[in-house]
């Protein structure tokens, strides 16, 4: 069997595709980071800043899945740049003078904006790798999002700090703007789907979707994906206000440590991703080197968060959040990879799409969990602690199913047997 080499260009793409994960995560980061300032300018109490921070989310998983049905369709050239697109233009209205309602309307506008953003970027990258090579482009990719937020945040805090958190939206609206550009000059189809050979699932070229939907590793795959998106709704939201109002710190040094959950993630998901490539290559199988990676890291984060109320020092306390939302992050890199395993490639970006559809629907509970359990706390940092054991018990659960039914080879297999299926056009 002849080995698929990757394209030269396919790695233009993955880096093209990282400038687009930063500045989605910048957009994400951003309430959160002017968190206390908003609060104090529209004169929000925790509920509703927590509804705020849910409200982004209100169409994101539908848009994921509307998405990835239509990408199967269409190229995912078109889709990236349309999304861009709305992303930038979303953040101008914010430059005003505005209310609770216009910032809820732009959320959500921008969060369907962004729900498809890395699935579609996932399913744009592996029509130019093949399934062993997938884990570390999608690593690099996902943590755009990181790098994005470790240079953009002390950006946008001297912003805020030095402006206003106005003009630090509308500095993410010429950012996007810029990458639309960019994208429309530099961006490229795959030229096929290199994996379509070397995905042991040729022999089948369709697979009805309840089938695709409701096995166990692709449950599973939901379930570890929520887990670990938890903690990623509550660091966006609420990590700044948490370090300002909870353990005493200014906005400037808040500020300065909100890119640390995301600087750690970065070296997690990386590390992660290469580790689980080598695996591979080296003749572990998926179940090894994606499936129980997947469900390690989120027990071990779910302890972290679990232990972190109990720790007096904020320091040690910080440490424990830190690892209960960044080793988790792993997540983003192996599940897709498991689900671009047992799927067609027909049907590979609706599922994707399905995936992060539901992992993230955690973004809508999360964050207004958060802030009514302040709000009804005895104290704003009581509040926070059971706010933090809330998540670990959703990612040490969402780990555990991870560890227990992530099996792709063993379905794979199973697919294998069933009868070809001829999709009919249209």
């Amino acid at each position: 069997m002849s080995v698929t080499k990757t394209p030269r260009k396919a790695w233009t793409i993955v880096a093209l595709l990282f400038g687009f994960m930063m500045i989605n995560f910048a957009d994400k980061v951003i309430v959160g980071l002017a968190g206390v300032p908003i609060m104090t300018d529209l004169q929000l109490t925790p509920k509703q800043f927590g509804l705020v921070g849910s409200s982004f989310f209100l169409l994101f998983s539908i848009s994921a899945v509307v998405m990835g049905f239509l990408v199967n369709r269409i190229q995912s050239k078109l889709a990236l740049l349309a999304m861009g697109l709305v992303w930038a233009l979303v953040q101008f209205p914010m430059l005003g003078t505005i209310g609770l309602e216009t910032l809820i309307a732009c959320r959500i506008v921008l969060g369907a904006g962004e729900g498809p953003a890395y699935p579609v970027a996932l399913h744009a990258t592996y029509k130019w790798f093949p399934d062993d090579r997938r884990t570390l482009p999608s690593a690099i990719i996902s943590q755009g999002a990181s790098i994005g937020v470790i240079i953009v945040v002390p950006i946008l805090t001297w912003i805020i700090t030095k402006y206003s958190w106005h003009y630090a939206f509308g500095t993410l609206g010429v950012a996007g703007l810029v990458w639309v550009v960019i994208w429309a000059i530099w961006g490229e189809e795959g030229q096929g789907d290199v994996a379509a050979k070397a995905a042991n699932v040729d022999a089948v070229d369709h697979i009805p979707y309840g089938t695709l939907l409701l096995n166990p590793t692709n449950l599973a795959s939901w379930c570890s994906y929520f887990g670990a998106y938890f903690g990623l709704a509550l660091v966006l939201s609420w990590f700044t206000p948490w370090l300002i109002k909870g353990l005493g710190f200014s906005q400037a040094v808040a500020g300065e440590l909100t890119a640390l959950p995301f600087l750690v993630g970065f070296f997690v998901v990386i590390g992660g991703g290469w580790l689980s490539e080598w695996m591979m290559r080296r003749g572990y199988g998926s179940r090894v080197a994606r499936g129980l990676l997947t469900g390690a890291s989120l027990i071990i984060g779910g302890l972290a968060l679990l232990a972190a109320p109990y720790v007096a020092n904020a320091g040690p306390k910080i440490v424990l959040v830190l690892i209960g939302v960044a080793v988790p992050s792993i997540v983003y890199a192996t599940s897709p990879a498991i689900l671009g395993e047992i799927t067609p490639a027909k049907q590979r970006g609706a599922i994707l799409g399905i995936n992060s559809a539901v992992g993230t629907s955690a973004g809508i509970l999360a964050p207004y969990l958060m802030g009514s359990v302040i709000e009804g706390a005895a104290s704003v940092a009581e509040g926070y602690s059971l706010g933090f054991s809330v998540c670990g018990v959703v990612t040490l659960v969402g780990g555990i199913i991870g560890l227990l039914f992530l099996r792709p080879e063993a379905q794979r297999a199973r697919f294998a047997i069933l009868k070809p299926v001829v999709i009919q056009a249209g």
